[in-house]
């Protein structure tokens, strides 16, 4: 009597299981509908910049831990004949194979996935703008050319690395548009490992620029995969050169 209760009750689980399945793939389905109506339902190219940059990969990481937990679920239900071993086995199968799968696609999404994304970032950061005013493709201005239209505070951003802006303009009519985008905000590529993960992760004023002389940056990378550390000097422009490009002085890796 008591075993068949044991079994009745795995029956009512594999019920149970199998309709909380279909709402944990229902969530992660949702989650990557979300992705890709809010990617394009944006015109902007620097809003789909910024979108892909901040929720790309944690998106689609949750969506892949809701479809795989879902579907974990879901073969634990299948079973016709259930038995209290075959319940024990299959549940334990199902959880490690979840949390493997799940490792998997966090490894994909963290350490090789940035790459990828690295690429699509960069065509939408120099794709074309189109000049609400006269309806042309605008002109992305050079280095040396953007500074006119940055003031004092924006071009000492640049020179420190924190920010980049990008200036685009209307040849025809002066309309101007100014992006910013964070001068470290994306890993490059470890020496080590040779994976998209080296980050800056504390900069250092050495020595203050003045009108007079330069300055002295200091930045501390480290690599969230492998773990190597290194660290870059950088020169500062003067302040009364505030256009002129920061040179790389020294690089010690450690």
């Amino acid at each position: 009597m008591l075993l068949y209760d044991k079994i009745e009750s795995i029956e009512i689980w594999n019920q149970w299981a199998m309709l909380v399945s279909y709402g944990v793939i229902g969530l992660g389905l949702i989650i990557l509908l979300y992705f890709w109506v809010k990617l394009l339902s944006s015109r902007d190219y620097k809003s789909k910049y910024d979108f892909r940059n901040l929720h790309e990969i944690k998106l689609l990481f949750y969506s892949s831990v809701f479809l795989i937990s879902g579907l974990a679920l879901y073969l634990t239900s299948l079973s016709k004949e259930p038995t209290v071993i075959w319940f024990v086995v299959s549940l334990f199968v199902a959880v490690m194979m979840s949390i493997l799968a799940i490792s998997v696609a966090h490894n994909l999404l963290n350490y090789y996935y940035p790459t990828l994304l690295e690429k699509k970032l960069q065509q939408l950061r120099y794709k074309p703008r189109i000049s609400p005013k006269s309806g042309k493709p605008m002109k992305l201005l050079s280095e040396e050319e953007e500074d006119v239209h940055l003031d004092e505070g924006m071009q000492a951003e640049e020179n420190i690395f924190s920010v980049d802006y990008d200036v685009w303009v209307d040849e025809e009519t002066g309309y101007t548009k100014i992006e910013k985008y964070a001068g470290h905000l994306h890993a490059t590529e470890c020496s080590e490992c040779s994976y998209q993960t080296l980050k800056v992760v504390k900069e250092e004023l050495l020595q203050s620029p003045t009108t007079e002389t330069a300055g002295q940056l200091l930045k501390y990378y480290n690599c969230t995969y492998c773990g190597h550390k290194g660290k870059k000097a950088f020169n500062v422009a003067p302040l009364s050169k505030i256009s002129e490009s920061t040179d790389e002085v020294t690089v010690v890796v450690s």
